[in-house]
């Protein structure tokens, strides 16, 4: 014999897309399961890893600044010194 699938939880996909999200029902209703799902963070597996520590951050950091090295708009010096 085969087990019924259980029926789609709606409270909790409304709680999540109206309440969490702040979606507004119109954007809400038309999105598929599937995507509010993906948008929950509930399909597939996170990314292995996850977040980078201190040291991988501080060295990102210094591989992709967010402007050039040695430029402040406000006239104080390098990032970090002024």
């Amino acid at each position: 014999m085969s087990q019924a699938a259980a029926p789609f939880p709606w409270r909790a996909a409304l709680h999540e897309g109206l309440c969490r999200m702040r979606l507004d029902p119109k954007t809400f209703w038309a999105m598929t399961p599937l995507e509010l799902a993906i948008a929950c963070g509930l399909h597939g597996e996170a990314p292995a890893g996850g977040a980078p520590d201190r040291n991988a951050l501080l060295a990102l950091m210094r591989s992709y600044p967010d402007r050039e090295r040695g430029s402040d708009p406000a006239g104080g010096g390098p990032r970090g010194g002024g």
